[in-house]
């Protein structure tokens, strides 16, 4: 019914690898078994349950994906990376029915005795359409749960594009993961999941697997530069890194294209609370680029990005709305213009202001990162009395190397790089990761 495209692909795909799992090639008719075989295990749950989908990818993860969309449930996907928010989670999501996809890939159900009640839940129900329920990272604050209604979601993967092998390095509950996997399948392409999100298992899984997509972060990308993993393995196969969910430092990007000159590079630019939009970069080693697509519209107002979107979602089951009052999504991103073409700067809440001058974090990690012997670097902005803000950055240093040296060292590196006021005026050194699970920079513990 809601994935009957989807089974046609599967089915006129059979023979052909549609995932590898802890090295192993499941078929397309593999995995329409698995679908069939999750329908049946997932029998006993309502139709159009609100139903938590514990797992990461695994065949019958996807599996059991598929079957709660065709009983028309809302699917709360949630992995490891969120097990100490699982219980709130579940609270926000009103969870009627847990599903759990154990290491061994079993399938188990179970009620929780809840009754949904919101309003956005409860239209759902009424439309008996499927349903997705998103939380944001929260890496700058509480996490939003943000509810789609599949149907619009799953319509712009019915549009053929090339089949492509690609890793499932986007986490099973977060929209860019989401968007891959759709994409893979419904293009008849081959999903690639990871044992472990370390540059060397991600190297040593595109040489393995032929892998052509690597979808990631800009945070990733500056490890894989810092561990030189690539350059250890054959990743010859790799035609194409898409990047996104913060901004990219520019200074990271050049050095990335100049590494591996024949890797293509676009930048990519989706929300939960929106989808992932069709892009394209102005060049490998440009931050421009242009975003929107069929089912898309982009406007910018006073500098910040807002979007209206077809596959836009219903709304947050614990914030207010984001929409304005013509119906655009408030992105809260500032941007610069250029004819149809866009450079993301950043989030406007991150920016920092020194004595009315806006300092951008992205533009000075890039900088800081590009010194030797710095692993990763984090900026923010701290009151001032004087200034009303000024520059803090925590790095982690790939040696141990005395804070006070790096200081001195930082100082004569950022002159002449950086304006005098976009310059670190608090300098911490840090001696553990800057990143979450995601890959995305911890902005709120900073």
């Amino acid at each position: 019914m809601f994935a009957d495209f989807l089974f046609q692909v599967f089915a006129a795909r059979a023979t052909e690898e549609a995932m590898v799992w802890r090295g192993h090639a499941a078929s397309y008719a593999d995995l329409l078994d698995a679908v069939r075989g999750a329908a049946k295990a997932l029998e006993e749950v309502p139709r159009g349950a609100v139903v938590s989908l514990e797992a990461d990818f695994s065949p019958n993860a996807v599996a059991a994906l598929l079957a709660l969309i065709e009983r028309g449930c809302v699917v709360v996907p949630l992995t490891e990376s969120v097990n100490q928010k699982k219980a709130e989670f579940r609270r926000v999501a009103e969870v009627e029915t847990i599903v759990t996809v154990g290491d061994d890939d079993a399938l188990s159900a179970s009620s929780t005795g809840v009754r949904a009640s919101h309003e956005l839940l409860a239209g759902l129900k009424a439309l008996r359409h499927p349903g997705l329920i998103l939380f944001s990272s929260g890496s700058t604050g509480k996490s939003k749960a943000a509810v789609h209604d599949f149907v619009p979601l799953l319509s712009k993967f019915k549009t053929p594009r090339s089949a492509k092998r690609m890793i499932s390095f986007l986490l099973f509950d977060h929209i860019g993961g989401v968007n891959t996997l759709f994409y893979a399948l419904s293009n008849g392409g081959c999903v690639v999941t990871l044992e472990g999100r370390g540059p060397e298992e991600v190297a040593l899984a595109i040489e393995r697997h032929r892998v052509q997509v690597l979808p990631t972060s800009p945070t990733f990308l500056n490890l894989v530069l810092l561990s030189g993993a690539f350059s250890r393995h054959d990743v010859s196969s790799l035609e194409l890194v898409t990047y996104g969910t913060e901004p990219m430092p520019e200074a990271t990007l050049k050095r990335f294209h100049e590494s591996f000159p024949s890797v293509q590079l676009l930048q990519t630019y989706g929300l939960s609370e929106v989808g992932i939009l069709r892009s394209k970069s102005r060049a490998s080693d440009s931050l421009w680029v242009k975003v929107g697509g069929e089912g898309f519209e982009t406007r910018v107002r006073g500098g910040l990005l807002e979007i209206k979107a077809r596959s836009a979602m219903l709304g947050y089951l614990n914030a207010p709305s984001p929409y304005t009052e013509d119906g655009w999504f408030k992105t809260g991103d500032r941007v610069e213009v250029d004819g149809e073409w866009l450079k993301i700067l950043g989030r406007d809440s991150e920016m920092i202001n020194v004595g009315g001058q806006k300092v951008y974090p992205a533009e000075v990690e890039g900088v800081l990162q590009s010194m030797e012997g710095v692993a990763e670097a984090l900026v923010v902005g701290e009151p001032h009395p004087l200034t009303g803000q000024l520059v803090k950055a925590t790095v982690a240093l790939s040696s141990d190397e005395a804070a006070a040296d790096f200081r001195r060292r930082m100082w004569d590196f950022c002159r002449g790089r950086l304006e005098p006021f976009k310059i670190p005026q608090k300098v911490v050194v840090s001696r553990g990761a800057l990143h979450s699970e995601r890959f995305k920079k911890l902005r709120a513990q900073a």
